[in-house]
């Protein structure tokens, strides 16, 4: 069913790290925000596909792992309760009374925002699904493209197939809860970061996984959604079968702009054009963070996102309250709602 009207002073659509700190931005200067993403977890790209990559130019963090910045981006933006709908597309974009904006999504929920920030990286995603016949009937109950909990691989015997970041982390992440976990691969070499990868082949050596390379997914048996097992093959047609109760494929995402495209912006290069002083587009109340935006000189950076998100709230706050000044101040001096 379709959820009720709701309404906002911010919809953010796009729940990555950009899109996360803006609600904390926004929520310094007293505004409420909604996020919408398709995934149906935070954090993007960092979340979907290298959850155990470093990230080093977070400025504070020495080294933290994409999946540890989306955790304190998360607990940052608690206090100002921001609204998630995830696993789901915003698919319309109208004006609406009183210089607000309505956004509809591929769940049915309508929300009127005063104002739109656009933090959607390079726009939609979606998996790159392996072509295995009846592989659609399986999703979502045995085949997967991302792990929103890991906890629900406990005690499974899991088959992860990919070569790159996003396979590596989450083959070292899952060793532990998985009661087997078989890595297939086309080829011995893994374009993940050498020290994952290093891990990973610790693990083989130690008997805790198998590699089953060079191998390609080559077709899936079960019923009624319920894995049971998944069939590889070399490029010469020897195939192997692997018992197996889940199928995790990791081959990347497939990005493009969706119905942002339609939405009347500016756009240079599949990027949404903006004002550098206030990351507003060319359709007052629309405003574009993140590497979804640009201009002379971007640098795409997740730390020039931020930036961006705090030059958006501010930009955002007359819109939100004209009868108001907005005096700036300092987080040292006015602190965050329900923190020492």
């Amino acid at each position: 069913m379709p959820e009720a009207q709701i309404e906002t002073d911010i919809v953010i659509v796009g729940a990555g790290p950009v899109g996360l700190f803006a609600v904390f931005e926004a929520g310094m200067l007293q505004m409420r925000c909604h996020l919408i993403d398709a995934l149906e977890m935070n954090g993007g790209q960092c979340a979907a596909l290298y959850p155990e990559k470093p990230i080093y130019d977070i400025p504070g963090y020495a080294r933290i792992d994409a999946r540890g910045l989306v955790r304190v981006l998360e607990e940052q933006a608690a206090p100002f309760e921001p609204v998630y709908h995830l696993s789901q597309q915003v698919t319309k974009l109208t004006p609406a009374p009183r210089e607000r904006w309505r956004l509809e999504t591929s769940a049915g929920t309508r929300i009127d925002a005063k104002a739109v920030v656009i933090a959607a990286g390079g726009g939609s995603f979606g998996p790159n699904r392996p072509p295995l016949p009846g592989i659609a009937s399986y999703e979502g109950k045995s085949v997967f493209y991302y792990v929103k909990r890991p906890e629900d691989f406990r005690g499974k015997r899991l088959v992860i197939a990919g070569g790159g970041d996003s396979a590596v982390d989450w083959s070292l992440i899952l060793a532990d809860v998985a009661a087997r976990i078989a890595v297939v691969h086309r080829r011995a070499k893994f374009r993940a970061v050498p020290e994952s990868a290093a891990k990973l082949q610790a693990l083989a050596e130690a008997d805790k996984i198998d590699l089953v390379i060079p191998y390609q997914l080559a077709g899936l048996e079960g019923a009624d959604g319920r894995l049971e097992a998944v069939i590889v093959k070399t490029l010469k047609g020897e195939a192997k079968r692997l018992e197996a109760d889940a199928l995790l494929a990791f081959y990347g995402l497939a990005m493009k702009l969706g119905p942002i495209a339609e939405w009347g912006l500016e756009l240079e290069r599949n990027q949404i054009a903006v004002d550098p002083a206030t990351c507003a587009t060319n359709r007052a109340g629309i405003f574009a963070i993140g590497d979804i935006a640009t201009y002379p000189g971007k640098l795409k950076l997740i730390l020039t996102g931020f930036s961006e998100a705090a030059m958006a709230a501010h930009a955002i706050y007359k819109r939100v309250y004209p009868e108001r000044e907005l005096h700036f101040e300092y987080s040292t001096i006015k602190g965050v709602p329900g923190r020492d």
